[in-house]
This record gives C-alpha cells, sequence and structure tokens, in this order.
C-alpha cells in the first residue's frame, strides 16, 4: 500500500538518496534539491508539500507539491490552483504500480485543499518523457497547449 508521509530528520537522507533510473535523470530534480526548492518557496510566500512515497515502510519515492506561485515562470493557470511539480519513483522500484498508486494518493491529498480551494491540478512534463505522458492521461489530466520551459502542461480538473 502506497502512503504520502512527511520528510523528517530520520527519513531524509533515505529520501535525498532516491533516484531515477540513468536515462530518466534529465526530467526531474534530485530530492534534495527539491527539498530546498520548497524551503526557498514556503519563505517567500508559497505552498509546498514535499512528501516521501512509502509502500508500507519502503520508501520508495517522492513528490513536491505546490499551490499557486513555484517561484519559477507559471503557466495561466497556476493561480490558485495546484501543481504536481516533481514526482520520482526509485529505479529499484520502478515499474511495480507505484508512481500510479502514488498519483492517486497525491490527488486525493490535494482535493482536501490544504492551501485553499482550487478548480485545477496541473503537470509540467518533457514532450519526450511518453511514460509520464500516459501516466498522467489515465489518470485523467489532459494537455491544454500550455507549454512552460519547454514543458508541456496537462491539466485535471478537481
Amino acid at each position: 500500500m502506497i502512503t504520502l508521509r512527511k520528510i523528517t530528520l530520520d527519513n531524509r537522507r533515505t529520501i535525498f538518496n532516491l533516484e531515477v533510473a540513468e536515462e530518466q535523470q534529465k526530467y526531474v530534480a534530485s530530492n534534495l534539491s527539491s527539498v530546498a526548492s520548497c524551503y526557498v518557496l514556503a519563505t517567500n510566500g508559497g505552498s509546498p508539500f514535499p512528501f516521501a512515497i512509502y509502500s508500507d515502510e519502503q520508501p520508495v519515492g517522492f513528490v513536491m507539491i505546490t499551490y499557486g506561485i513555484t517561484g519559477y515562470d507559471l503557466p495561466n493557470i497556476a493561480v490558485d490552483n495546484y501543481c504536481i511539480l516533481r514526482l520520482m519513483i526509485d529505479k529499484q522500484h520502478q515499474n511495480k504500480g507505484y508512481g500510479r498508486e502514488a498519483m492517486i494518493e497525491v490527488i486525493e491529498f490535494i482535493r482536501t485543499f490544504p492551501a485553499g480551494p482550487a478548480k485545477l491540478c496541473w503537470i509540467p512534463y518533457s514532450p519526450d518523457n511518453l511514460a509520464a505522458k500516459k501516466l498522467y492521461e489515465s489518470l485523467g489530466f489532459n494537455e491544454n497547449g500550455e507549454v512552460c520551459h519547454g514543458e508541456l502542461v496537462t491539466v485535471l480538473e478537481l
């Protein structure tokens, strides 16, 4: 069973050491960099939600959710909406369905509107990341025609 858990002093190093496969590294920042970005966003008025992804008691991935500002150039739909800015499953735990299960948990969390009301959740992804496109589409996300830093924007109505 997949759960989202806070990053703590006890699990932080394990989460920082999780990595995607070498050919996927161009798609996602390191978890350490992502957690540092959360700190910067939080101290500048943003609402980041970093979580460790666990399968039972085993850490298998990381996700970073933001609300409203992300500190980056934003697509038009970003204001007052949620963004799944980072999602990764460790290379040793891929192809087990954890990414899909984690996304379901993430969407359920977002639908509690922890930082405020929203109509949409959006995800930027690289056009050549076909695995991500397939996953997002299977969960009801649809491209809205926007491009952000060379990445396509896909959107889910909440």
